[in-house]
C-alpha cells in the first residue's frame, strides 16, 4: 500500500493540566521551556500556553482545566509534521478515502501551521501539519494580527500569513484545487 505522504517527526503534543499557571511554571522554571504564545479563556476554554524548546513555535502546549474533572491529566492531541503543504492535501484525501473522521482542516491561529486534524480508531485527536512558524533567537513569535486562521486547506493555501509560502507544487493537485475553487492556488 502506497501512502501519499511521510510523517517527518512528532511535532508537538497538547495536554490538559489541572492548574495552568502551576504547569507553566514547572515547564519553564524546572524544564527550561520558553513561552511562545498564550490564549486566554475567550480563545480556548481554560486558557492555553504554547511552549517551545527549539525554534518551532511550540513543541508542547498546555490547556487549562475548565472545570471538567476528567480534563486534569489527559491528552488533547499529538501532531505529526509533514514535509510539504502538498502532502497535507494528499494526507486529507488519503484519510477521507479510508473513512477517517476529519475534525478540522485549514490553518489555526498561533503557530500558523496548515493542518488536517482527525480521530484515530480509539478517538484520539491527531494532527498532520506543515509550515509551523519558527521562533528566532530574538524570542519573538508572529504577532496575532498575522495569524490568518482559515477553515479549509484551500483557503489556508490561498490566504497565507506574511512570509509563509503556500505554493502548491504538484501541478495535478494545484489544478484540482483551482477547479474546485475556481481561483488560483
Amino acid at each position: 500500500m502506497s501512502i501519499p505522504f511521510a510523517v517527518r517527526k512528532i511535532g508537538h503534543a497538547v495536554i490538559f493540566v489541572s492548574d495552568i499557571e502551576r504547569s507553566r511554571r514547572f515547564y519553564t522554571e524546572v524544564l527550561g521551556f520558553q513561552v511562545s504564545d498564550i490564549y486566554d479563556g475567550s480563545m480556548m476554554p481554560g486558557g492555553m500556553v504554547f511552549l517551545r524548546c527549539n525554534g518551532d513555535h511550540h513543541c508542547l502546549a498546555l490547556v487549562g482545566d475548565k472545570g471538567d474533572a476528567a480534563n486534569g491529566k489527559s491528552l488533547h492531541h499529538i501532531a505529526f509534521e509533514l514535509a510539504t503543504i502538498d502532502e497535507v492535501f494528499r494526507a486529507r484525501d488519503h484519510l477521507v478515502a479510508h473513512g477517517t473522521k476529519i475534525t478540522f482542516n485549514g490553518r489555526r491561529r498561533a503557530g500558523c501551521q496548515v493542518a488536517v486534524e482527525f480521530l484515530d480508531p480509539d478517538g484520539h485527536h491527531l494532527e498532520l501539519y506543515w509550515g509551523l512558524d519558527q521562533v528566532g533567537s530574538d524570542g519573538r513569535a508572529r504577532p496575532w494580527e498575522e495569524w490568518r486562521q482559515k477553515t479549509t486547506l484551500e483557503e489556508a493555501a490561498r490566504i497565507a500569513p506574511p512570509g509563509q509560502d503556500t505554493t502548491i507544487h504538484d501541478a495535478a493537485l494545484r489544478a484540482r484545487i483551482e477547479a474546485a475553487t475556481d481561483r488560483p492556488a
